[in-house]
């Protein structure tokens, strides 16, 4: 069994064994129970009614976290002509087209977070499938990242967009801000988050769609919600 780090214990001691809190709550104690150092990251995980076997039921998708992440993004923009300058102007950290590629496949080069892609350059990007998909770098147009309007796709990478996947168990990860945000701001964003995934519940999903709802700082432990809390 591994053992705990002291902060760790006492961090768990803060939190009542098989009590579901308000979010409200959740959003106080995700920073009060924080175990590191650094600015911890907070993330929500929601386990979810969904049978992944069924295409309808693969949930994927982004969002833009209206208080932002509290992350620095990188972005790279593969793009030609006026997408590539616009992507530029919109504040993209690296824009190119092969020559971008070429570094990624000969040089092993991933000093960037997000990668972005026009329409035309997807059969480029073809090739880099099995070096970029591992790394969850390749651009797709459920998440926005392929798209004709690279100035908004930069800016909303910068503004705090997270993408969201099921996993084959039907659970859904994603960060929703750092411990060093005011609780409100915290609230906002797990609304936030927890309201895109109801908007998007599949309609071949019967009984309860969300099964769980928990929130956790880096290495901190599990905070559990009420889900009822998110109907108030």
């Amino acid at each position: 069994m591994k053992k705990r780090s002291k902060k760790y214990v006492e961090a768990l001691s803060k939190l009542e064994k098989g009590k579901l809190y308000t979010k409200e709550e959740a959003v106080r104690l995700v920073k009060e129970t924080s175990v590191t150092t650094f600015d911890a990251s907070v993330e929500v995980a929601m386990k979810l009614n969904l049978d992944t076997k069924k295409a309808d039921q693969q949930l994927r998708g982004a969002i833009v976290l209206p208080k932002g992440t509290g992350k620095t993004t990188r972005v790279l923009v593969i793009a030609k002509g006026d997408q590539a300058k616009a992507a530029q102007e919109a504040g993209a950290d690296y824009v190119g087209d092969a020559d971008m590629l070429q570094k990624i496949e000969k040089e092993n080069w991933f000093d960037f977070d997000v990668m972005i892609a026009t329409p035309d350059m997807m059969p480029l990007l073809g090739r880099l499938g099995r070096v970029l998909g591992p790394k969850g770098l390749m651009p797709n147009p459920k998440t926005g990242t392929v798209t004709v309007d690279v100035a908004k796709a930069v800016l909303d990478a910068k503004a705090g967009r997270v993408e969201y996947r099921t996993d084959s168990f039907g659970n859904i990860h994603a960060l929703i801000g750092k411990v060093s945000f005011a609780e409100e701001d915290l609230l906002v964003n797990l609304v936030s988050f927890v309201s895109q995934i109801q908007k998007i519940k599949p309609a071949t999903v019967k009984g309860e769609y969300i099964k769980n709802i928990s929130i956790s700082s880096t290495m901190g432990p599990g905070i559990k919600i009420d889900t009822n809390s998110f109907d108030k």
